[in-house]
């Protein structure tokens, strides 16, 4: 590390906080947060080393690659940050984890956390994607690059780091903390609702005033976005085979027989091509786009400021795309990405694939689907329509596997919740942009569903992307003054923290 983090780790805690942006001299509580803010800056290596070693564990749901190890080492992980009860919940799936942490203070805070993440393709990446190596990236200083990285062990980790700040310098937190964790959200988490509806768990969370997920809110510019929710997600498989349509090959035969055969490829291609409009963009699907709630005034008005301050330049770079979907404009594009139910062909899979060709007809192939909802249109009720659907179009027989999947979800703008982000971003000097929900998904709808009924938030400085992709990246030590690297992101949490305890 430089030698310039050397000198500041032996410097005295006011000096280095004053060596600190001055956003980070907002007072959220009635103690001095200048000894804690020095102990982020003093355990940096150690905090970068701990990101390092959970990227090292590839913890990838879909496949049942170290999720075991990916869950204990999480554990450990709580444990070491003052953790006291930290409990493996089995479900059919994959463990989740249940942790408190209490301080005696009359205020709880509820964490949401992921372990796992999504598959990759090391041949695609600049460098491997479990070693979580530190690079200069251009514009943004010394940043990791490795699976999981901003997705979402680089803004839990900076979470962890300001609990272990706040330990090295003596203090107890301002909030208790209820933690829930799991280990299968890339597959659609199929069982979460299990873990947070066990009864310990469920008593535990009714106590907590709402529920948060450290996020890397800054985009390319240091904007920062507060999201109001996000979409709900099917994730499902479509199989066509021989066997079960009753035509075509029940297994691979060679592909000369094509003259006198149908082919169950051929046939899930037709099916496909039913689910949505001839461009491949609307959703077709009888019902399903129809239940959308419509966009509301307030939610046009949020869109419409958020066109003027985000840059389409930098999201058309970030994506790697030059044109929207019917070229509609920035405004109409991100009306769309806020209030479109989609339909999206993840993969297809079927026959040979391997290099050169080999002439045979599949008797089997499968596309992988997932399908984006916004409020008013449920997961059930879409698998339903789904289903409904093809037996329509002639193509019952196409098996239809739901293989995860949750409800959209939604915390009002008046929310507490929202307020404390808002006053620490804007005591700060920074004015927030405020989104009326994530095109991606999570399952917040847990926690803003019945029983519970809690505004479920995503709060914290820093920028990292990549998410599912090649080159996935989180800025650790930042050469742009608009963007806060690790130690920044981490006392973004403990202001917020403060905030939260500080609200009536």
């Amino acid at each position: 590390m430089t030698d310039r983090r050397k000198f500041l780790q032996t410097t005295a805690a006011t000096a280095a906080a004053l060596a600190l942006p001055s956003w980070t001299h907002a007072t959220a509580g009635p103690s001095d947060l200048d000894p804690i803010f020095a102990e982020i800056q003093k355990r940096h290596d150690e905090s970068l080393k701990r990101l390092q070693t959970w990227i090292h564990q590839p913890s990838i749901a879909a496949e049942n690659r170290g999720m075991n190890e990916g869950c204990e080492l999480t554990m450990q992980m709580l444990r070491e940050a003052g953790f006291s009860q930290v409990t493996k919940v089995s479900t059919e799936g994959q463990p989740g984890i249940f942790a408190t942490l209490d301080s005696g203070a009359p205020k709880t805070l509820g964490l949401y956390f992921m372990y796992d993440v999504k598959q990759v393709d090391p041949a695609e990446w600049s460098s491997p994607p479990w070693d979580a190596a530190l690079v200069d990236k251009p514009g943004l200083g010394k940043v990791v690059i490795g699976r999981g990285a901003v997705n979402q062990k680089g803004p839990e980790a900076t979470f962890l780091a300001a609990l272990h700040a706040i330990r090295g310098a003596g203090r107890k937190l301002p909030v208790n903390l209820v933690f829930v964790a799991e280990g299968e959200e890339e597959i659609g988490s199929p069982h979460f609702h299990q873990v947070v509806h066990r009864p310990d768990v469920l008593a535990a969370v009714k106590k907590c005033s709402g529920i948060f997920m450290p996020s890397p809110s800054q985009g390319l510019d240091g904007e920062v976005t507060i999201t109001l929710g996000a979409k709900g997600v099917v994730e499902l498989e479509l199989v066509s085979s021989g066997e079960k349509w009753g035509r075509g090959p029940r297994k691979d035969v060679h592909s000369s027989n094509k003259a006198r055969l149908d082919s169950p490829a051929w046939h899930l291609v037709e099916a496909l091509a039913t689910l949505v409009a001839p461009d491949g963009n609307d959703p077709a699907i009888e019902g399903f786009a129809a239940k959308a709630r419509p966009v509301s005034a307030a939610e046009k008005k949020m869109i419409a400021e958020a066109a003027t301050r985000l840059s389409e330049a930098n999201a058309k770079k970030l994506l790697g795309v030059d044109h929207w979907v019917h070229d509609v404009s920035w405004q109409e594009a991100l009306e769309l990405l806020v209030s479109r139910p989609t339909v999206n062909i993840e993969g297809l899979v079927g026959g040979y694939t391997g290099p050169g060709g080999k002439t045979i007809l599949p008797g089997r192939a499968v596309a992988k689907i997932d399908m984006r909802l916004v409020p008013d249109i449920t997961a059930l009720g879409t698998l339903e329509l789904l289903k409904a659907h093809l037996a329509k179009k002639g193509f019952a027989d196409i098996e239809v596997n739901m293989t995860g999947g949750y409800d959209p979800n939604t915390t009002s703008v008046n929310s507490p919740f929202v307020k404390a982000e808002e006053a620490v971003y804007k005591r700060d000097g920074i004015d927030p942009i405020v989104w009326p929900r994530q095109a991606g998904s999570w399952p917040g709808y847990v926690f803003t569903g019945e029983p519970l009924k809690l505004a479920a938030v995503h709060f914290g400085l820093g920028h990292g992307n990549g998410a599912h992709a090649p080159n996935e990246y989180y800025v650790i030590e930042s050469s742009n003054a608009k963007i806060q690297g690790y130690d920044g992101a981490a006392r973004s949490h403990i202001d917020y923290m403060y905030e939260i305890a500080s609200m009536s």
